[in-house]
Parts: structure tokens; C-alpha cells; sequence
């Protein structure tokens, strides 16, 4: 059958808000499957006879894709078509995640992931650009990105519940087979619903440059990976961390003679990009480490079972919604200033609360005020980052500033589980012969959070102080940000 045509600029309205719904789906699909197996890993060990040193990877696997190649692929939909390489994308996560819930043997599993993490990293900075691009007015902009985090968030929270209820009730298979019909609806509805979108200038791919930069982030996030088992002084952590050091190294050298670069360095003189990119590093590892100790904490010292430990994250995504939907409106009517820095700090108010509850506390009482304070913050927080991430990029550039945005969050999510954990694990091993395991393992969440929240406080006085003076950040500018080139077939 013939798809309809797309349309050849910015759509109806009717119709751009199908091809919002469509990249928030495909969205969430992706950043469920960042959490989705941890409950599954007991039934994928025994069900397929993994090691427990070879079952980390069923999650590393994706995690190191869709960190490592995120750039490169980002740039390639700039140059190629984005509409293109989102749809070869949804193609590849959707088939490999065919193969990961037929897998009959480890390393078919494991491989799965690293094609879904792979397809993951061709589809979200696409996906993103097609949003900045098809809503171009700041105010629509930021709506639109305001349900994009939203998703987004809720992708990241959900993925525990619907993994301990399709493991409880089915098989953990399902938990990828569901991802089937989602890629399927993406790969029939989208044709039709946009058009596609490159930049006009003629570029040649930056090939030493994509395979410098994307050796380095792969190295880098190997590294903070083999943290989870190994010290930072062992080779297995040494050697990565130092060849992703001397890959970046390399990468800016060549850069700097290239006549089309992979990052061009006029991206990356916009103040607002700068800012937000450096500061979102820090969300990203404050959350991602906050959502593996939040749920470690609520099974091993508060004595939940896997389902009820997930469904008590529910109230995070309700807190995370009502930030979303403010998110927006503060964005437009103080700036994103002054959004983001009352993201960082509300969320810090929020690990605050969360670090003084005890193993006698109850739900109510305990974990969930701080709980839906933190989930708040999130909410305000990464809709903020992502319109400042995003701030003036146009068709030359809207890939670029996307996988730039998506990368961040991946290395900041990989350096906040390495680092964070690590604090928490160490300060529970300090105590443990004197304080008895379960408040030890308190005391190591309690101080955890503690430094994240200093880290959210350090990270609202950088944005504070940094875009102080800076247009794009203040709220008269949403009335001059010129509107993108249109969208093309």
C-alpha cells in the first residue's frame, strides 16, 4: 500500500499534534527499556543460565549503545534526513527486540540489547529534532517539550512496575515483545504525518570525527560501567577511562582542522546550550542514581517485594507529571533562568526529605513526601533542560543539539550510578560492623543524598549566575526567537 503523502512543511495542527503523539510513544518505549529488565534479571538468569558477572551486561548493553552513538547518529539525521534515521531506527529496536524475546542463549540476549541501545541512539535525537522543528514558536516549543519530559519521565518510572507485573504474570520475555506494536504503529504512521527534514548546506559526514567522538563516549561509559564491580585504580576501569581521555583528546584535535565538524564550535558558543548541557550532567546523575538507590533501599531496608517496591514509584510519576505541566508555564512566564534553577533546588529539597527516612518510617509518612517533592523537581527540571538544550537550533543544527542533550543524560546517568553509588556503597561498608547492615545501608542512602542534593544547590548557583545576562534565557525573549526553516519532504 502507498503511504499518503507527508506534508512538505510545518503540519496542521491536527496533524502535528499525531506526530507528537506518535514520537512520545516511540519515546517512552526507549527509555523504558533503560530500566525495564532490572526486575527481570533473576528469571533471565535462571530461564537462560547467565553468570552473575554476564547478567550486568543484559542491561549494559543497552546502556553503552545508546550513550556511545547517540552523536553520531544525531549528526547523520542533520545530514541525511531525520525522519529517515528515526525510522531506521524504530526499525532496528523493533527487530532487535524481536531477538531479545526469542533469546535462547546469552550472548543472543546480550546482542539484542546492544541493537535495541543502537536503534535507541538513531531514534531519540531524531525524534526530538522532528519536535523542535515542527513547533517552532517558544511558547508551542516548550508545550511540546513539556509533554516529550513528561513521557519521557514516566518511561523512566514505569519501566519497574510494568517489568514486576509482565515477569509476576507472564513471562519476562513480554517485557520485550511489547515493544513490537509501538515500532510498527511508528513505522506506518510517521510517513505520513511529516515530512522529512536536512540541512540545506552542503557537508560532507565528519568520519574521523564521528568515530573519535563516539570511541571516546563508548570508552567513557564502558569505564563508569565496570565501576559497578571494579575499584577506579583496577585495569578494567583505568584502561577505558584512559583511552576514552586520549580519544577525546584526539577528537578535539581533529575537530579543530576539520572544515565540517562534527560539533561545530559556534554550537557550542550559544551560553544557554553550554549551560544547560554542563548543569543537565549533573541532573541526569542525581536521578539515575537516585532511582537505582530508591529502589535498593525500599527492598533491602524497608523489606518491599519487587511489585510493591514498584508500584510505590507511582506517586514519583504523578509528582513528575505535575512538574511537567508547570514546567512550561515557568519557562515562558520567568524564563528558563529561573525554571531551572527552582528545578534544581526543589528537587534538592527533595533528596533532602527522602535522605532522613528510616527503616521505621512508614510509606506514608516517610518516603512519600519526599518522594513527590523530588518527583516535582524532575518534572520542572528535565522539560527546562531540554527547551534550553534545544534554544535556537534550526534545521542546520536540530539533530546535533539533540544527541548533544540525549548524550549528557546517558553520561550523566553512567558517572551518577558509578559515583553516587559508590558513596553509598562504601559508607555502608564503613558502618556495617558497627551499626548492624540495615542501618548502615541507611546511613549510606542518608549521606548519598545529601551530597546530590549539595550538587542540585551547586548547579542552581551556576545556572543562576552564568545566564544572568543572557537573552535566551529571560522571558521578553520568547517573542523574538526567529521561527526555523520549514520542514521539507
Amino acid at each position: 500500500m502507498t503511504a499518503a503523502p507527508a506534508p512538505a512543511g510545518p503540519a496542521l495542527p491536527g496533524r502535528r499534534q499525531a506526530t507528537l503523539v506518535v514520537l512520545c510513544f516511540v519515546q517512552f518505549m526507549l527509555v523504558l527499556d533503560d530500566t525495564v529488565v532490572n526486575v527481570a534479571l533473576p528469571s533471565i538468569r535462571s530461564d537462560l543460565g547467565f553468570s552473575t558477572t554476564d547478567l550486568t551486561w543484559v542491561a549494559n548493553a543497552y546502556f553503552l549503545a545508546f550513550g556511545g552513538l547517540l552523536l553520531l547518529f544525531g549528526r547523520l539525521g542533520d545530514l541525511i534526513g531525520r525522519r529517515r534515521v528515526f525510522l531506521w531506527g524504530v526499525t532496528l529496536f523493533g527487530a532487535a527486540s524481536l531477538l531479545c524475546g526469542l533469546a535462547q542463549e546469552p550472548w543472543q540476549l546480550v546482542a539484542g540489547r546492544f541493537a535495541q541501545g543502537a536503534g535507541a541512539a538513531m531514534a531519540s535525537p531524531a525524534a526530538l529534532a522532528l519536535i523542535t522543528l515542527i513547533f517552532p514558536g517558544r511558547e508551542e516549543r516548550a508545550k511540546a517539550l513539556g509533554i516529550w519530559g513528561a513521557i519521557a519521565g514516566l518511561g523512566g518510572t514505569t519501566g519497574v512496575v510494568i517489568s514486576g507485573a509482565l515477569t509476576g504474570l507472564a513471562s519476562w520475555r513480554w517485557i520485550f515483545l511489547i515493544n513490537l506494536p509501538v515500532a510498527v504503529l511508528a513505522l506506518v504512521l510517521l510517513p505520513r504525518l511529516v515530512g522529512e527534514s536536512r540541512t540545506d548546506r552542503p557537508a560532507r559526514p565528519d568520519v574521523p570525527g564521528a568515530l573519535l567522538g563516539t570511541g571516546a563516549v563508548v570508552s567513557l561509559v564502558y569505564a563508569l560501567l565496570r565501576t559497578e564491580k571494579a575499584d577506579w585504580g583496577e585495569v578494567s576501569v583505568l584502561a577505558p577511562l584512559l583511552l576514552g581521555v586520549a580519544l577525546g583528546a584526539l577528537f578535539l584535535l581533529v575537530e579543530a582542522r576539520t572544515a565540517d565538524p562534527l560539533i561545530p564550535p559556534a554550537f557550542l558558543a550559544v551560553r544557554i546550550r553550554l549551560v544547560s548541557n554542563a548543569t543537565g550532567l549533573i541532573f541526569a546523575a542525581v536521578f539515575f542514581a537516585l532511582s537505582f538507590l530508591l529502589m535498593l533501599h525500599l527492598q533491602a531496608v524497608l523489606g518491599y517485594g519487587p511489585l510493591k517496591a514498584g508500584l510505590a514509584f507511582l506517586p514519583y510519576g504523578a509528582g513528575i507529571l505535575t512538574g511537567v505541566w508547570c514546567s512550561s508555564r515557568l519557562a515562558v512566564g520567568l524564563g528558563l533562568r529561573w525554571a531551572l534553577v527552582l528545578a534544581f533546588l526543589i528537587s534538592a529539597v527533595g533528596l533532602l526529605l527522602l535522605s532522613g527516612v528510616s527503616p521505621n518510617d512508614g510509606y506514608a509518612t516517610g518516603v512519600l513526601p519526599g518522594m513527590l517533592v523530588v518527583g516535582f523537581g524532575s518534572g520542572l527540571g528535565f522539560p527546562a533542560l531540554a527547551m534550553a538544550g534545544v534554544s535556537g537550533t534550526d534545521e542546520e543544527n536540530a539533530g546535533l543539539g539533540s544527541a548533544i542533550l540525549n548524550s549528557v543524560q546517558q553520561i550523566g546517568g553512567a558517572v551518577g550510578l558509578a559515583v553516587l553509588v559508590s558513596v553509598a556503597t562504601r559508607r555502608t561498608e564503613e558502618l556495617t560492623g558497627s551499626v548492624g547492615p540495615s542501618r548502615a545501608a541507611t546511613q549510606g542512602f542518608s549521606l548519598t543524598l545529601t551530597v546530590a542534593a549539595g550538587l542540585l544547590v551547586l548547579g542552581a548557583a551556576l545556572i543562576a549566575v552564568l545566564l544572568a545576562r543572557d537573552s535566551a534565557a529571560r522571558p521578553e525573549s520568547t517573542a523574538r526567537e526567529p521561527a526555523p526553516k520549514p520542514v521539507r519532504r
